[in-house]
């Protein structure tokens, strides 16, 4: 699922940021080293790593100026406490229309706003709003309650792997629909429609699609979703729409939330199941101590959202000034996060580049941070317990069926993952 909070932990709060950390003022670092732009590139045969040159960035400067592809200069945020305290500070916005993009290839001039129930792209108070009336919906009791579900759909998928193969793509036969059947069931769209809420989804997350194709994809789902509102009011069912139908909540807002909700669902927690599952298997220790011991389960997911970090950067804007870590980030300045350099920071987890399903992650910023954490991580974590172990349990010779360099990559994607993944296995 999209970013869209986690209540203070262990970290350093926002306050403790607030104070120059070379015990200058912001106002005296005047000598700021050169702007520079956002690495992209993994390293090849590192396809779980960020690219190499965010480790450095962040031991020189976890909060350095950011040269911008349109040639502002803003800011990028490397390490984990000062990504987490950006997350979580209020004066930081996520409209659309007060960013610059990081990445290369966007529309010149501003972002549009963010469509009616996309919360992503929103501040409060129309955020909270929204927040308010859906937080309830997916808590992790109302979540956990959907695992009985989710055992039978993985199970289900995982007979027709079997029947079909070896050799599968597990991108296809797995990874995708399992989350895409969840939330197109928890959502309540009917059987004959999902394929078409697929299709826009695909749009979604393909290489090829510009960002008008994208656009188009996702006006498409919520207009799909609009069709659904009125037979859920009027005949509502056992579903999260016909539910949010007894809400506040307008047509256009309930269309324009289902759209959203159904693009991220169907998106983020594949690409985890399908790059985790090549991490795993590139880590044959890592997947035979999770076969061995199903109750690793809850740490190795989370272990596997820290590593892999699929969304792997945000962004915000500043509201007002905000002197943070020695820095004086000016109202209107645009800071990137880099989400896979903070997961990495070895601050806050020792050895943070190898994956280690023992240990205790807590604390990652997977999932985002603050007000925009994601709304439906319980969901995906649901997913991935279910999913891993069921995987590694049903075959336990499974590996790759190419080289690990001819797995494709989307690594010009904002969410990371692989688009196929061949796999095979020794039939009994």
């Amino acid at each position: 699922m999209q970013h869209e909070q986690i209540a203070p932990s262990d970290l350093s709060a926002p306050s403790d940021l607030s104070a120059p950390a070379t015990g200058q003022t912001a106002h005296q670092a005047a000598a700021q080293p050169e702007p520079v732009t956002l690495p992209l590139t993994r390293a090849a045969g590192c396809p779980f790593d960020p690219p190499a040159e965010l480790a450095e960035l962040r031991e020189q400067q976890p909060l350095r100026p950011m040269r911008y592809p349109d040639g502002h200069v803003g800011w990028l945020a490397t390490g984990h406490a000062v990504t987490r305290a950006i997350a979580a500070d209020p004066r930081f916005s996520s409209r659309y229309e007060l960013l610059r993009l990081p990445l290369p290839g966007g529309p010149p001039g501003p972002l549009p706003p963010a469509q009616i129930g996309d919360l992503t792209g929103i501040d409060a108070p129309e955020h909270t709003r929204y927040r308010r009336l859906l937080a309830g919906k997916f808590t992790v009791r109302r979540m956990r309650l959907l695992t009985e579900r989710v055992e039978q759909i993985t199970a289900d998928h995982l007979d027709a792997m079997e029947r079909q193969g070896p050799v599968v793509d597990l991108v296809q036969a797995f990874a995708h629909p399992v989350p895409a059947l969840m939330i197109c069931e928890l959502l309540g769209v009917p059987q004959s429609d999902r394929a078409g809420f697929q299709e826009h989804a695909a749009v979604l997350s393909s290489p090829d699609a510009g960002l008008e194709a994208q656009m188009a994809a996702l006006t498409a789902l919520t207009e799909c979703v609009g069709e659904l509102v009125p037979a859920k009011r009027a005949h509502p069912t056992d579903d999260l729409l016909s539910d949010l139908t007894t809400s506040e909540l307008t047509d256009e807002e309930l269309a324009g939330i289902g759209g959203f909700l159904l693009a991220a669902g169907l998106d983020t927690t594949a690409n985890m199941l399908g790059l985790g599952t090549f991490a795993l298997l590139s880590h044959p220790e890592q997947a035979a101590a999770l076969r061995a011991d199903p109750g690793l389960a809850d740490q190795a997911v989370e272990e596997l959202l820290r590593y892999l970090s699929i969304a792997h950067t945000g962004v915000r804007a500043a509201l007002e000034d905000v002197e943070l870590d020695g820095q004086l980030i000016k109202a209107g300045d645009t800071v990137t996060v880099s989400v896979s350099a903070a997961n990495r920071d070895p601050l806050k987890f020792p050895d943070p580049d190898t994956l280690d399903l023992q240990r205790k992650a807590t604390g990652h910023l997977a999932f985002g941070h603050g007000a925009h954490q994601c709304l439906g991580q319980q969901l995906a974590r649901v997913e991935m317990r279910v999913a891993f172990p069921a995987l590694f349990r049903r075959f336990p010779t499974l590996r790759l069926a190419v080289p690990p360099e001819d797995v494709p990559l989307r690594d010009a994607m904002n969410i990371h993952g692989v688009y196929q993944l061949p796999v095979t296995w020794d039939k009994e």
